[in-house]
């Protein structure tokens, strides 16, 4: 399979992340691989429907079919339900058809895409025309904490915040709770120094795992696959940690 990641659109550099497509090589057999779980969330073609793609928390089976172009847009953590207005936790570990949240603007770039348009370039479209805002500044700095692996309680307490207003915020913006929002996060920052050939044991420490065992086990838990199996290019079908895929 061919995969290529993009810089977003100016217009949406703030809230995209990367974009990307995807197409198997005509006459090649259907593929099958598991997408995992990176925090992020994704507008995307799959070549016949738009869907939004909520924040996994286990390995999701896709198919890819010979010669169908499939492309999305990668939000940032916490970006995509606000401008959605639609919270994070309806759509977590889902593919969700944009027109059962927005049927008219489904149905306007369904329209376009048929007609032939650059699937990227409408699901830009789609993205700027949603009807929600900006989400809470406060929540990119959750992110930013979290990801670094700050306790949770620290990251409420360094915000002004209860324990219970995190978690209320994270399951709003980002589809679970402080602590699952960190461990996927750790997942993502570990998969990212695999993915460069880092030795299991230094990968482990350097994402924040007690040790290797444990880093072996939630890449286990999230990747469903062992750390070398995950970090060996020979499986993989994405080149890059965000939105990371691995054949079944």
């Amino acid at each position: 399979m061919s995969y290529r990641e993009s810089p977003s659109p100016q217009a949406l550099r703030t809230e995209v992340e990367c974009v990307w497509t995807a197409v198997v090589d005509a006459g090649a057999p259907t593929e099958t691989l598991d997408v995992l779980p990176d925090g992020c969330m994704d507008l995307v073609w799959t070549g016949g429907e738009l869907v939004v793609a909520g924040p996994d928390t286990h390995p999701h089976r896709a198919r890819r079919e010979p010669g169908v172009l499939s492309a999305g847009l990668r939000f940032a953590p916490g970006r995509l339900p606000a401008l959605l207005d639609v919270p994070a936790a309806v759509v977590r570990d889902q593919r969700v058809p944009l027109h059962e949240l927005h049927p008219g603007l489904a149905r306007r770039a369904t329209a376009r895409l048929e007609a032939g348009a650059a699937p990227t370039s409408v699901l830009a479209e789609v993205a700027e025309a949603l009807p929600g805002g900006p989400a809470e500044p406060a929540l990119r700095a959750v992110a930013a904490r979290l990801g670094a692996g700050a306790a949770v309680a620290a990251t409420a307490d360094g915000l002004g915040w209860t324990d219970r207003s995190l978690h209320r915020r994270c399951l709003a913006a980002f589809g679970y709770g402080p602590a699952v929002l960190r461990r996927v996060l750790r997942f993502r920052r570990a998969a990212a120094l695999l993915y460069a050939g880092v030795p299991i044991a230094e990968a482990a420490a350097r994402a924040g795992y007690a040790d290797q065992p444990h880093l072996s086990r939630e890449v286990r838990a999230l990747a469903g696959v062992a750390p070398r199996q995950l970090a060996s290019g020979a499986n993989r079908s994405t080149p890059l940690p965000s939105g990371s895929s691995i054949t079944a």
